[in-house]
C-alpha cells in the first residue's frame, strides 16, 4: 500500500482492545529458540523521501528502450483509467470471496469479462480467468481428453509453430498425465501448418488438434480447412489466439463448419503493462456441451426471491469444492485483478476501438518489415500474410546483434535460435500501435549500423 495510516495513537488503542500490551506479544506462540534476535542482512530502516528516491532510482536502471520483442507479451497503449480503477483499495487488495454472494460487485465484474470473451470468440461460455496463456493451453488439452468421450487415445496434434512456452507448459503438466502430444511440422517457407500434414492422420483416433492464430511466427493458419478436417476425424479443436487480433479476424467459434470447441490464450494484451513478464492472466472459453470439463468458476445472472436481479457462482468444479478426483482442475486462482484490468479496457476501447488498435498494429508491423528488409544482410523469412508478427533472418548470429541494439536502446526481437535452429540466424520482431514511424525509423538506422560495423569487423 503507498500509504499506512495508523499512528502510534492508533496503534496502541487497537492492541489496548485486543488485550495485547505489544505488536511483539501478538507472536509470543512462536517459541524462543525460532526466533532470531536481530536481522543483521536487512539495511536499515528509510523514510518515504528515501524509499522512493531509491525505487526511482532501480528502475531507471532498466532504461526506456524501444521494444519490438512480441513473442507472447505486447506492449500496448493502456488508458490512464484501467489501473487508476483497480489500484483502488477494494478492488487491489481484495481475494477471491469464500462467501461469494455477499461481494456482488465482484460477481458482476467477473460476469462482464465472461460476456465480453464469449462475444469476442465467439463462443457460448467463458470461465473466470486461469493463470495465463501457457497453462491455459495445458488445462484445455486435459479437458479436451474428458471432454471428446468418442477418443480413447489422449492423443493430442499439436503443431511445432505453437509458442515453445506454451508446449513446454503442456507437455510439463498433461504429459505426466497420460498425454500423448504429437508434433507437426511447418511449412518452411511459408512458416504456416500445411493442411495436407494432417493426412498421415486420417481415420486414426485423435483427441484433439492444437491450432495458434496467428500462429507464433504471426502468421496465419488455414483455420477453415484444419478445423473441419479435425472434426472429420472426431478430434476436438483447441484454438490458441491472441485477443487482440480477434478485433479483425474470425472468431474461433466460426472456424471451419462447426467452429473451434476450446478457444485460450493470454489476456496480457488487455490492459496489462509487460511488468518484465507478469503477471498475466489466461482466458478460457467454450461451448456448452463443454461446460462440465471445463476449469475454473462460472459467474451466472440470476433473480433473488424477490425479482431483483444479482449474481452468483454457477459452476466451480475445482479440488477446493469437490472431491479431488472428481476435480478438472487443482489450479486455484482466477487472477481476478489482471482480468478486471482486461475487462475495463474492453469497456473502454469497445469494439471499434479494439478494432482500430489491432489494424494500427499490423499497419506498423509492415512499416517495420519494408523498413528492416531495406538493410543489406536482412530477409523476411516467410511470405505468408500475418498479424503484427513477423521472422527476419539475419546474414549473423542474432545473439550479438540484439546485445549491440540493446546498447543502442533498443529491444530488437526475440533470437530464434534456442527454438528453431533450423532457420538459421532468425529475429522475431513486433510492432504495435505504440510503435511510431519515427520509432521504427530509429530502430532501422540502428540495425543498419550494427551490421555494417560486423560486417566491417
Amino acid at each position: 500500500m503507498p500509504f499506512i495510516p495508523h499512528t502510534d495513537e492508533d496503534v496502541s488503542e487497537m492492541l489496548g482492545l485486543i488485550g495485547a500490551p505489544s505488536i511483539e506479544a501478538l507472536f509470543d506462540e512462536i517459541p524462543a529458540a525460532l526466533r532470531i534476535a536481530s536481522l543483521d542482512a536487512v539495511p536499515a530502516a528509510l523514510n518515504e523521501l528515501e524509499v522512493m528516491q531509491l525505487m526511482q532510482a532501480r528502475a531507471h536502471q532498466d532504461g526506456r528502450p524501444l521494444c519490438f520483442i512480441g513473442a507472447g507479451a505486447y506492449e500496448h497503449h493502456i488508458p490512464a483509467a484501467v489501473w487508476s480503477t483497480i489500484s483502488r483499495g477494494e478492488f487491489y487488495s481484495a481475494y477471491t470471496p469464500y462467501q461469494a454472494e455477499a461481494s456482488q460487485g465482484t460477481l458482476q465484474s467477473i460476469y462482464e469479462y465472461q460476456s465480453m470473451m464469449a462475444s469476442l470468440t465467439g463462443m457460448e461460455v467463458c470461465n473466470a480467468s486461469l493463470y495465463d496463456g501457457a497453462t491455459a493451453l495445458a488445462e484445455a488439452v486435459l479437458m479436451a481428453v474428458r471432454a471428446n468421450r468418442k477418443s480413447s487415445s489422449a492423443r493430442i496434434l499439436l503443431p511445432a509453430n505453437v509458442h515453445p512456452h506454451y508446449r513446454a507448459v503442456a507437455l510439463t503438466t498433461a504429459g505426466n498425465q497420460g498425454v500423448k502430444f504429437e508434433l507437426l511440422p511447418y511449412e518452411r517457407g511459408q512458416g504456416h501448418t500445411a493442411r495436407e500434414t494432417l493426412d498421415a492422420f486420417a481415420g486414426q483416433d485423435i483427441t484433439a488438434l492444437v491450432i495458434q492464430q496467428p500462429n507464433f511466427f504471426g502468421v496465419f493458419e488455414d483455420v477453415d480447412a484444419l478445423t473441419d478436417f479435425a472434426h472429420a476425424q472426431g478430434a476436438l479443436v483447441i484454438a490458441v489466439v491472441n485477443p487482440t487480433s480477434l478485433a479483425l479476424l474470425k472468431p474461433p467459434g466460426a472456424w471451419g463448419a462447426k467452429g473451434a470447441n476450446i478457444v485460450i490464450g493470454d489476456g496480457q494484451p488487455l490492459g496489462c503493462p509487460l511488468s518484465s513478464g507478469g503477471p498475466y492472466f489466461g482466458f478460457m472459453s467454450t461451448r456448452m456441451e463443454h461446460v462440465r470439463q471445463m476449469p475454473g468458476r462460472l459467474v451466472g445472472r440470476t433473480v433473488d426471491l424477490d425479482g431483483r436481479p444479482g449474481f452468483t457462482l454457477t459452476l466451480q468444479a475445482r479440488e477446493q469444492h469437490i472431491r479431488r478426483a472428481k476435480a478438472t482442475s487443482n489450479i486455484c486462482t482466477n487472477q481476478g485483478l489482471l482480468m478486471l484490468a482486461g475487462t475495463l479496457y474492453m469497456a473502454l476501447l469497445g469494439a471499434e476501438g479494439l478494432e482500430r488498435v489491432a489494424a494500427l498494429s499490423m499497419q506498423r508491423t509492415e512499416q517495420l518489415a519494408r523498413v528492416l528488409t531495406g538493410i543489406p544482410g536482412v530477409r523476411r523469412l516467410f511470405g505468408r500474410a500475418g498479424f503484427h508478427e513477423i521472422v527476419l533472418g539475419l546474414e549473423r548470429p542474432a545473439a550479438p546483434v540484439l546485445a549491440d541494439l540493446s546498447r543502442r536502446g533498443i529491444e530488437g526481437g526475440l533470437d530464434l535460435a534456442d527454438y528453431y535452429p533450423e532457420l538459421g540466424p532468425a529475429l522475431l520482431v513486433c510492432a504495435t500501435e505504440t510503435k511510431t514511424p519515427a520509432d521504427i525509423d530509429s530502430y532501422g538506422r540502428a540495425l543498419g549500423e550494427v551490421l555494417h560495423a560486423a560486417r566491417a569487423a
